[in-house]
């Protein structure tokens, strides 16, 4: 049963086979079954902060505390791939470190990005972020 728990939290975040996945924020405090079911799905371990590659998907652990998250949105799309999307990971209401679904929304569209989703993830709460699809338009 666990692991068909950790394949669906891989489902649920649009992770699969080949992506490459940046991971930024981890602490002691993250979901280690969250982790394996998106290493276990894309079948390679998370980057982390230091890489030089274009990415497929970046999963940012978020805490209330952990800074301005407007400008670490504008760092993260920096290894970011055209198709590419971010998941901002918050512990759930209510628990320690808890952020506030409106700091998510309204940091968004100042970091360039547009939120198109969120998701359950057990102790975790989970907000997708895309750039929006205006680069279309530029081609020539």
């Amino acid at each position: 049963m666990a692991g068909t728990d950790t394949r669906n939290y891989a489902q649920m975040l649009g992770i699969t086979e080949g992506m490459i996945v940046q991971e930024l924020g981890w602490d002691d405090d993250v979901s280690d079954e969250i982790r394996d079911s998106i290493e276990e799905a894309c079948g390679d371990a998370l980057i982390d902060e230091d890489t030089d590659e274009v990415v497929d998907a970046v999963i940012l652990w978020w805490r209330d505390g952990d800074g301005d998250l407007v400008d670490e949105l504008m760092d993260v799309i920096a290894p970011l791939g055209e198709d590419g999307f971010i998941w901002v990971l918050s512990p759930k209401t209510g628990t320690p470190g808890y952020v506030e679904p409106s700091e998510i929304a309204e940091s968004a569209p100042t970091a360039g990005l547009t939120q198109t989703s969120t998701v359950n993830l057990g102790a975790w709460t989970g907000a997708r972020l895309v750039q929006p699809r205006a680069k279309a338009g530029k081609r020539q």
